[in-house]
This record gives C-alpha cells, sequence and structure tokens, in this order.
C-alpha cells in the first residue's frame, strides 16, 4: 500500500469495526448450516444443470425465486435473451499408432464436425509461439498444463488461455480442428469442459477438452512418430431464448437510493450439477441476505442478483448494467470460486474506495488480494464501481470445476457455512459505514 493510502486509512475515524460483528454473523451461519445446506441441494438435485436456455435453467429460476419470496424481500425478475447451446454427442479415436477410444467434452459454442468426423494428423502445442504452417491440415492439441500452487485461481489463466482463444489461434495457420489439455492440475481420467470464443473473422473450427492423462500420452506418442485420431461432435446452436436474472432486494432504512450489490450466476455448465460452479455462490448470495435481514434493515440497500447466462455469454451481467447501471453502486460482491471456506478477499478499487473499504475488512481476518470481483459484475466494475471478489480456500475447486463431478456431495456444509457468514458481515457493514467514496473513473483493466 502507498504512503497516500496508509493516510487515508489512519483517518478514517469515524468508522472503527472489529472483529465482533464477523464473529456474529458466523455463530448466524453456523446456526443455519443445515438450512443453507439444504438449499443448495434442493438447488443441485431439484434444477439439475443449468444451461443457459434449457429446462433446468427455469427450474432454477423458479426456485431461487421461491427461496427469496420465503424469506420476505422484494423479488424482482429482470428478462434476458441467452444463447441456447446444445452438446449433441461426441467420440475422440485414436486411429494411429493403434485404435482406442478416448474421453473428451465439447467446449462450450463449439461447431460441430462433418458428419463423418475429422480424421487427421495430430500436432503437440504447449505454446501459442509454436503455431505455424506445420499445423495445415492437422488437429492441435494444446498441452499446456495448469500449473499447481494455491490460490488456485491465480493460475488459471494462463491455462484457460488455450480453451478460450486456441480455435482461432490454430485455424489462423489452417489447422482443422482443436483439441485441448483440461484445465486442471489433478485429474482421474476426467476431462472439463468449459467456453472457448471465435475469432469472427476465421474459420470455426470443432474444439473438444480431453483428460490430462491423454494429453500427456498423445505428446509421448507424438515423440516416437505420428499420432492420428478421429473427431466426431453434433453440438448445434439455437435461437436465443427468454431467461431472466433473479433479484432480491432488502431496501435500505436511511439510504435505500444507496446499492450493495451481490450474488453469483445461476446458470451452469450441462454436465454434473453446478454445485461449487456457482450454486455454492448462489445460495451463500441468498442466505447472507437472509441472515441480515433476520438481524435488522440495513441503512443501505442489499441486492442479491442471481445473473442468468456467465457461463457463455455473460448476458446477465452485461443485462443488469443496462438496466442499472445508472443507479448508484456504493460496491458490488461476487462469490464465483466455490463453497471453499473463506480465506480471502479480491479488491478492486481507487485509493478513495480502498480506504474506506480497508478497515471494514480487517476484523474478517482474512487477507486482501489486489485486483478481484467476478464475472458477471466486470460491467460494473469496469464502469469504477468498488468491486469484491469472496476468495475462498480453492485447492480443490479445479478438481471438479467444469465436469460431471461438479456435484453437491463436493461441498462441505461447514464451509459453505462460514462462506455465508463472511459474506453476510461483509454487506452488514458497508450497508451501515459512513458516507462511501464516489464511484472511480471508468476502468477498462
Amino acid at each position: 500500500m502507498n504512503l497516500m493510502l496508509l493516510i487515508a486509512v489512519a483517518s478514517a475515524e469515524s468508522w472503527n469495526p472489529t472483529g465482533a460483528e464477523w464473529q456474529d454473523f458466523q455463530k448466524r451461519a453456523g446456526t443455519s448450516r443445515d438450512r443453507i445446506y439444504a438449499r443448495l441441494v434442493e438447488l443441485c438435485d431439484g434444477a439439475g444443470h443449468r444451461l443457459a436456455g434449457s429446462p433446468g435453467q427455469r427450474r432454477a429460476e423458479e426456485i431461487s425465486a421461491g427461496w427469496l419470496k420465503a424469506d420476505g424481500v422484494k423479488v424482482s425478475l429482470d428478462p434476458v435473451q441467452v444463447p441456447v447451446w446444445i452438446r449433441g454427442e461426441a467420440s475422440l479415436v485414436l486411429v494411429s499408432p493403434r485404435q482406442e477410444s478416448l474421453a473428451l467434452l465439447a467446449l462450450g459454442g463449439s461447431v460441430a464436425t462433418p458428419e463423418a468426423g475429422v480424421e487427421a494428423p495430430v500436432v503437440i502445442i504447449r505454446d501459442f509461439a509454436e503455431l505455424g504452417p506445420h499445423v495445415k491440415g492437422k488437429i492441435v492439441l494444446y498441452n499446456h498444463p495448469m500449473v499447481e500452487g494455491v490460490p488456485s485461481i491465480e493460475h488459471y489463466g494462463p491455462a484457460v488461455a488455450y480453451r478460450g482463444g486456441g480455435a482461432s489461434k490454430a485455424a489462423a495457420h489452417g489447422a482443422v480442428a482443436v483439441l485441448v489439455r483440461s484445465v486442471t492440475t489433478r485429474s482421474l481420467y476426467t476431462p472439463h469442459t468449459g467456453g472457448l470464443s471465435y475469432d469472427q473473422a476465421l474459420p470455426k473450427l470443432p474444439a473438444a477438452a480431453i483428460t490430462v492423462e491423454d494429453a500427456d500420452r498423445l505428446s509421448r506418442l507424438a515423440a516416437r512418430g505420428e499420432v492420428r485420431v478421429r473427431l466426431r461432435m453434433t453440438p448445434t446452436t439455437a435461437p436465443d431464448a427468454p431467461a431472466v436474472n433473479v433479484i432480491g432486494e432488502l431496501t435500505g432504512a436511511t439510504r435505500p437510493d444507496e446499492i450493495i450489490v451481490v450474488g453469483g450466476h445461476l446458470d451452469s455448465w450441462d454436465v454434473g450439477q453446478g454445485a461449487h460452479d456457482d450454486g455454492a455462490g448462489v445460495v451463500e448470495s441468498v442466505e447472507a441476505l437472509r441472515l441480515i435481514a433476520a438481524r435488522g434493515r440495513p441503512a443501505r440497500t442489499i441486492r442479491v442478483v442471481l445473473f442468468a447466462n456467465e457461463e457463455n455469454g455473460l448476458r446477465g451481467g452485461k443485462a443488469y448494467f443496462a438496466a442499472h447501471g445508472k443507479e448508484r453502486h456504493v460496491a458490488a460482491v461476487e462469490s464465483d470460486l466455490g463453497g471453499g471456506s473463506p480465506l480471502g478477499w479480491g479488491v478492486t478499487a481507487s485509493a478513495a474506495q480502498m480506504a474506506w473499504i480497508e478497515p471494514l475488512l480487517v476484523g474478517s481476518g482474512m487477507r486482501l488480494h489486489d485486483k478481484g470481483g467476478g464475472a458477471d459484475i466486470s460491467p460494473l466494475t469496469e464502469d469504477g464501481v468498488l468491486a469484491i471478489g469472496l476468495r475462498p480456500d480453492d485447492s480443490h475447486y479445479f478438481d471438479v470445476h467444469h465436469t460431471w463431478a461438479d456435484t453437491v456431495d463436493k461441498v462441505d456444509p461447514v464451509a459453505l457455512a462460514e462462506s455465508t457468514g463472511a459474506l453476510a458481515a461483509l454487506l452488514w457493514q458497508m450497508a451501515n459505514a459512513p458516507d462511501a467514496p464516489p464511484k472511480a473513473p471508468p476502468r477498462h483493466d
């Protein structure tokens, strides 16, 4: 922290919160542990996967809106048009040096192969700099591992770049399809899906994720001679479908026009149950608001937003900003890193915003990380709103992220309750703290 910021923090004499608030909400959340976990079970078992435009998405909207109504807060359903991508069938066969079926998951948004599939030699690429004319007519396999380390999220970006942009980068050099090493540090022969983003000026290549084990094995085989595979996928894209951002609001008693937003994304990929990603964040946000309402009415308005379509379009976050961006948002908080125990906060703030928020976070005993927020609140962040992302223990989050294994049994009820309590304490203190600084100038970082 620079000297000016230290001076600003030291001068914040009018607000000196202690750990008592955090302890109180941890106790309240602990008492509600079974209820909090039961709601996660209801969402996961009752809705199933919740990909945008699916029946599960609509079931999740009904379930979560029902919670908020039962909790006695004001509920609104903001309409959003979302993309509809349907996975279809997929197969990957090692043709040479021997025949063998391999596990895979199509990447979200991928185009289909021709009906008979695509068969071609495999070229191993470990870094985008290795692409060149030699990949023309070949299937590119990006074998770029995710580095181990905690927090895991800090190592996610360099690896996920190959999933997100690898297809178009390979298309620019004439490749015919793309395979991507799953973005995880540990694997029990499990492929991890996720979205890709096509460059509209280039051919769209079919793209799929394969397991860590097969990425390494194909790389070893390719080092000894030609490896040939046959990929067949039948995904389709349908017209946009209606969805909603589910919104619950506890109106402030004395500063109702000043808004604290908290939320996560209601959608998930079409594998597993989206328990960690992001059922946990959804339930934490709803339950934090319930705990606050049970304690009393805060000065500022607290608004829970369960965003539509984070996974393959970010339509919900964009729609929320279009509808509500001109309102006075003091802060925006997102929980989208699983249901682990709370360890820290990622904060994106101006010096004035940091001077206001840092004293409120001291009592949590949790580490502050520079830069934070989340994808859904990113339009608000870019507009200069103070952004905070809950940083739970993510040491095992990417083990199940975007897989069939992201199911409710992977979430620890105690950890889920602890993160709910931390979130509630933060929201309560922000909603009742003295005058907040204005938005920062628009950011684009």
